[in-house]
């Protein structure tokens, strides 16, 4: 079968499934914003709990972390991905998320050669991009006068 472009690219249209885009939608933004509000309350527990605002919202960043690396060591985390879409990618859950996964599928290869060397091979890049990111604001705000 000798295809155009054109041709070729009208058949893949053709045969494409359709993307339910209203429905993965409304489940992104349902997922994403039960684990918001899961956050939002964490924090809250952790104020009533006695901790300032400052110390809460860094004890609840530190829960989260705990509580999406424990979801995605037992597997619940990328059932809930596979509903709940782009909603999981909640920076800090998500981000959990893309440090233990690989770290797991790649436990079978030792804790050195395995884990630990394939922990970052997803949130690797995100973590110098943003640690260089620090480095150039840091600089640009000092040279600014800034404090």
């Amino acid at each position: 079968m000798d295809l155009t472009p054109q041709e070729y690219q009208a058949y893949v249209k053709q045969k494409a499934a359709k993307s339910p885009i209203v429905r993965d939608t409304a489940q992104a933004f349902a997922i994403g914003g039960t684990i918001c509000v899961i956050g939002q309350a964490i924090q809250s527990a952790w104020m009533s709990g006695g901790l300032g605002r400052e110390d809460a919202g860094t004890a609840t960043a530190c829960t989260l972390v705990f509580l999406s690396a424990l979801l995605t060591g037992l597997n619940v985390y990328q059932k809930l991905a596979r509903f709940g879409g782009a909603g999981t990618l909640v920076p800090i859950t998500g981000f959990a998320n893309a440090v233990a996964a690989p770290a797991i599928d790649f436990k079978s290869e030792g804790y050195i050669t395995g884990m630990a060397s394939r922990m970052f091979q997803v949130a690797g890049p995100v973590i110098v991009f943003g640690t260089s990111a620090a480095v150039v604001y840091g600089v640009v705000l000092m040279l600014l006068g800034g404090q």
